[in-house]
């Protein structure tokens, strides 16, 4: 039985991360910042018994990650899929407006975050069977794509995400454990908003199918969840 954390597991992206999962058979570990809000996520748990937990996490406070470990190992005991999905867009940024306030929040979340829990995980992952670590990245933060100043906090902390996971890739390759990091398409939740064009249902299966049959040599890249490796 596959071993399994999401983060940001509460809705869109993240909840299909979560069914898919279930669906395949996995225990998993569904960490959201709010689970009394959590309502589907409950639903699930009464549905898949023992193999859903539901994990509160704020992935923006460093004490709440360092206490994650323990969680993890009560209801996983290792873990083999990381999915590092919580994020945050601060929509409406334009040059003139930006606030330190949401930058600050934006890589808290966006780019701190996966690299922390990550590192707080280590020792659980290594003790995966075939342990992989998918990061929710976005095309917005391609430096050598950027062409305007359109959600710069957002276009910031990714690009330091991928950073982070390209560093992360390398330290952890030779104990075993691998990353992507990975542009989800234009997904339709809350974050990509009406004019979205791609299902999360769509979006979690072709991801899941990504990570599931990467290899070592794959370690750090930078995907689209159509398989096509994008510029840094």
């Amino acid at each position: 039985m596959q071993r399994c954390l999401v983060t940001g597991a509460n809705r869109g992206l993240g909840l299909a991360f979560v069914t898919q999962l279930l669906e395949r058979g996995a225990r998993v570990l569904a960490c959201c910042r709010n689970p009394s809000e959590a309502k589907v996520l409950d639903a699930l748990a009464a549905a898949h018994g023992e193999r859903l937990a539901i994990h509160a996490l704020d992935v923006a406070d460093p004490a709440a990650i360092d206490a994650l470990p323990q969680a993890v190992a009560r209801h996983l005991q290792r873990v083999d899929l990381l999915v590092n999905n919580a994020g945050v867009l601060v929509s409406g940024e334009r040059f003139g407006n930006v606030a330190a306030e949401s930058l600050a929040m934006s890589f808290a979340v966006n780019a701190s975050a996966p690299l922390l829990i990550t590192q707080a995980l280590a020792p659980l992952l290594a003790l995966g069977n075939k342990p992989r670590v998918l990061c929710i990245t976005s095309q917005i933060g391609s430096i050598a794509q950027a062409t305007s100043f359109r959600t710069i906090s957002y276009a910031m902390s990714k690009a330091a995400l991928n950073m982070a996971v390209k560093r992360l890739a390398a330290e952890l390759a030779p104990r075993g454990i691998l990353m992507l990091t990975v542009h989800p398409g234009w997904v339709k939740t809350e974050m990509g908003g009406k004019g979205a064009t791609l299902a999360p249902v769509d979006s979690a299966h072709a991801l899941l199918g990504l990570i599931g049959n990467a290899t070592i040599e794959d370690a750090g890249k930078f995907l689209a969840y159509d398989g096509a490796e994008l510029p840094w």
